[in-house]
């Protein structure tokens, strides 16, 4: 199978769906390799390491998705794209498609099999979404605590504190990877931790586990609404596989909320956001204000750590992109694992979190191909 590797046009976007040892393994398992000129270098990744590989070196993005059989990505495609996928073309990359129905259509109308990283199921775990929900979730603290500073719209607070003066209070709802690795920021930062879920087994785990500066609280609407006054910095941390995120802060919850520049970072801004007043932002605006709270919902958070980021993305999608690429779509869709990451194959929507999330049928990705 000739692999395609693009560059990312999503805006501020430096990560590489391929690093050079990713490419000399599909080369050696008797796949082709194209990479277009100068899509790793925000990387930090030079197109000769890439041609020392074993790989292709394209001129353009139209180059590569036009000779592709397979497009491997980091982020989803945008619309300057979708007219150079091509039907029966396999596309693996993150999606998240319940939170953007133009994208949805697009992909139905273009005929191709879309695989997405984010809903990969391995024993109820998401093995190719965790890298970057680690990524995520410790970059969570370190901007909310920049957003803290009087300077950047926040409180004026030093996340830790001082002798003599209080920390942050930071609340973390979900306590799923994101929020774990939120709270072992936070924590180590020596802010005063309040992480919520409703999974009490999880609860009882990280109660055992986690530093004694963070609380574990059994989520729900009233326990949200009574903590929310104390918090400096809401960190949103809910993921529904597949499926938009929960909306679990209203609108009218802000104003119970402190009245002089506390922050939020919505993580699951990708699947829809869990704050009602979130929408996507960028790295070049990441932030806007309302009811005088910070909103940080950048889209693509762990671009802005591309070398980390990239490296850690593509140690774990690598082995399941060479299975991808040697399967090809029609076994992967009947593949026990591989099946749980098609979303939509040749037209259909095979992800009951994506079809419920716009009403649209959901068809057994098994009987499709």
């Amino acid at each position: 199978m000739l692999i395609g590797v693009p560059k990312e046009i999503k805006q501020q976007e430096n990560r590489i769906g391929a690093v050079p040892a990713m490419a000399h393994m599909l080369v050696e398992a008797g796949h082709q390799v194209l990479v277009e000129g100068g899509a790793g270098l925000g990387a930090g990744l030079t197109d000769q390491e890439f041609v020392d590989a074993g790989a292709r070196i394209a001129s353009s993005a139209a180059e590569v998705y036009g000779a592709a059989d397979m497009i491997i990505k980091v982020k989803e495609p945008l619309p300057a794209e979708y007219g150079l996928i091509r039907p029966e073309q396999v596309l693996f990359t993150y999606f998240h498609f319940a939170a953007d129905r133009t994208l949805t259509q697009a992909m139905i109308e273009s005929g191709a099999h879309c695989f997405a990283y984010e809903t990969l199921t391995v024993d109820e775990r998401l093995p190719l979404l965790t890298p970057m929900s680690e990524v995520a979730g410790r970059m969570a603290i370190q901007v909310g605590a920049y957003y803290l500073e009087r300077h950047n719209g926040g409180r004026g607070l030093l996340m830790g504190g001082v002798p003599g003066v209080d920390p942050a209070t930071v609340m973390i709802l979900g306590a799923g990877v994101v929020g774990t690795n939120a709270a072992k920021m936070a924590a180590g930062m020596g802010a005063n931790v309040l992480l919520m879920d409703i999974d009490l087994e999880r609860l009882r785990y990280l109660d055992d586990t986690m530093p004694p500066n963070v609380t574990t609280l059994f989520s729900s609407p009233l326990a949200i609404r009574e903590k929310l006054p104390l918090a400096d910095l809401v960190v949103g941390a809910v993921l529904r596989s597949g499926a938009r995120a929960p909306v679990l802060v209203r609108r009218e919850d802000l104003k119970i909320m402190k009245s002089d520049g506390p922050v939020v970072v919505d993580v699951a801004v990708d699947q829809g956001g869990c704050i009602e007043t979130c929408r996507p932002t960028t790295h070049a605006d990441p932030t806007f204000v309302v009811d005088g709270v910070v909103h940080y919902c950048v889209a693509n958070m762990p671009g802005a750590v591309p070398r980390t980021s990239t490296f850690a993305l593509t140690n774990a999608t690598a082995p399941w992109a060479r299975r991808l690429a040697t399967m090809g779509a029609a076994e992967a869709a009947a593949h026990p694992l591989l099946g749980t990451a098609a979303n939509v194959l040749a037209g259909k929507v095979t992800n009951q979190g994506v079809a419920d999330a716009f009403g649209m049928p959901c068809v057994d990705p098994a009987s499709v191909l």
